[in-house]
């Protein structure tokens, strides 16, 4: 039994849902439940419609919802007779549903957490359906589970976490034995609280579906598929000409995902650790590439970097106070305010009486400024950005960070920061130098490759 989860560029049209037939075609006998994003970017249209009702602006947001109506009837009805009227009045029924909940939030004129997740499981409601009539078109046997009755979750709405015990009771027990007798298709992102309340595990969250549904069914492997070749050693973003890493350590890809990596949601790995079940990053659209195979041992590598990942739109904070100076508490002090206004912190350097961290989310930062004053200095540098080397030979490898800052030896760095795992060494740059930045030292690292890990 496998999981295959299917992004949102995977099952954007009738062509790609054509191709996802068919790379599930060849999976069928391995029993894959098949786990599924939005469509194409639905899910911002359909949260850019709810502000716009809860802003007044309802004719707006009911324009919104008509185009994502036509949308996924000109895109998402890959069958024809009979299937095809009943998929129709399925879509139908979702639209009018959401119809009647955007003006309803445009009455009441405010948007809670819970309304939020109502509107944005639609989209992965209507992918799974569509991708099940599609495979059941194709003479695949195929059937539908609704993520809400096996993914069980608390109501912290917007980011739900699951409640382990229920949902994987849930998924060993019924979501078992439907798999047993035909392929399963559940959309990701969504789940339920034990009272049924819709929720969400956060956006990027249908990865961190795949593997918990996987965790829950003892999968033989979870398979990630999307638009890349799998991990590279270079977001081609940042600079074309990167090689695919066949093969990487659980460790390693989860440094590689939160700094940056975009293939992979840094929370999936967790679940599959948990359970040593390998994750495969594939490309839907060239499903002959072999991807990149996470374990949890590494390959023997004689490279000591895998990957250069990047982060922009970071900010760097400097916050300094003389007062602290011999005293303890202060680093309690300071997180303290980061975790009451729930901001994360990337990377962090300090000193004796100075702290300097970066973030991404810059909505609380006013308020977090105004409180960190009332005991130290306080000064910031926008449009900065994060280049972080990953790989396990780091820690056993002297004289990395002599190579890496030796190659860029032109360029200001703002912050440095080495893990305690030792399995990353990153740095602050400025935005506008990240592309110079990143070109050096994957030119430093990656000329000779060992073709056991790399293509």
């Amino acid at each position: 039994m496998i999981v295959m989860k299917f992004g949102g560029s995977s099952v954007e049209s009738r062509v790609a849902l054509e191709r996802v037939t068919e790379i599930v075609r060849k999976y069928e006998s391995r029993r894959p439940i098949v786990v599924v994003s939005a469509m194409g970017k639905t899910t911002n249209k359909l949260l850019a419609a709810a502000n716009e009702a809860v802003a007044g602006r309802r004719e707006q947001a009911l324009t919104l919802v008509d185009e994502l109506r036509a949308y996924h009837l000109t895109h998402g009805l890959p069958v024809a007779g009979a299937a095809a009227a009943e998929l129709d009045r399925y879509v139908r029924t979702h639209f009018e549903w959401l119809d009647e909940l955007v003006v309803g939030l445009s009455v009441v004129g405010e948007l809670s957490g819970r309304s939020t997740d109502a509107i944005a499981s639609v989209g992965e409601r209507l992918s799974s359906l569509i991708l099940t009539f599609a495979l059941q078109a194709a003479g695949i046997r195929a059937q539908h589970a609704d993520s809400r009755r096996f993914i069980i979750t608390d109501d912290r709405f917007t980011h739900a976490q699951p409640c382990w015990d229920e949902t994987y009771s849930a998924l060993d027990g019924e979501l078992r034995r439907m798999a047993e007798s035909a392929v399963v298709v559940m959309g990701g992102f969504i789940g339920s609280t034990k009272d049924g309340q819709t929720t969400t595990l956060g956006r990027g969250g249908s990865d961190y579906s795949a593997a918990i549904v996987g965790a829950g069914v003892g999968a033989g492997e979870i398979q990630i598929w999307t638009d890349v070749d799998g991990m590279l050693t270079a977001d081609p973003r940042i600079i074309p000409g990167g090689h695919r890493v066949k093969s990487i350590s659980f460790a390693e890809a989860a440094e590689m995902a939160y700094f940056g990596a975009k293939v992979l949601h840094p929370a999936t790995v967790v679940p599959a650790v948990e359970k040593n079940i390998p994750v495969l990053i594939l490309n839907s659209r060239r499903p002959e590439v072999e991807g990149t195979r996470i374990t949890s041992e590494p390959v023997a590598c004689h490279n000591p970097v895998k990957s250069i990942s990047c982060k922009r739109g970071v900010t760097v904070l400097n916050i300094r106070s003389t007062r602290m100076l011999m005293a303890h508490g202060f680093l309690r002090r300071i997180f303290e305010i980061f975790d009451r206004y729930k901001t994360s912190v990337d990377m962090v350097s300090t000193s004796e009486v100075s702290v300097s961290l970066t973030i991404e989310d810059r909505e609380q930062l006013d308020h977090i400024c105004r409180e960190l004053k009332e005991f130290a200095e306080i000064s910031s540098e926008d449009e900065q950005a994060i280049v972080c080397l990953v790989g396990e030979n780091i820690r056993h490898t002297p004289g990395i960070a002599g190579r890496a800052f030796e190659v860029i030896r032109q360029t200001n760095i703002r912050m440095i920061s080495q893990g305690a795992s030792l399995l990353n060494l990153g740095f602050v740059v400025a935005e506008k130098d990240l592309r110079d930045v990143v070109a050096v030292l994957h030119r430093e690292f990656f000329v000779d490759l060992d073709p056991a890990v790399f293509d």
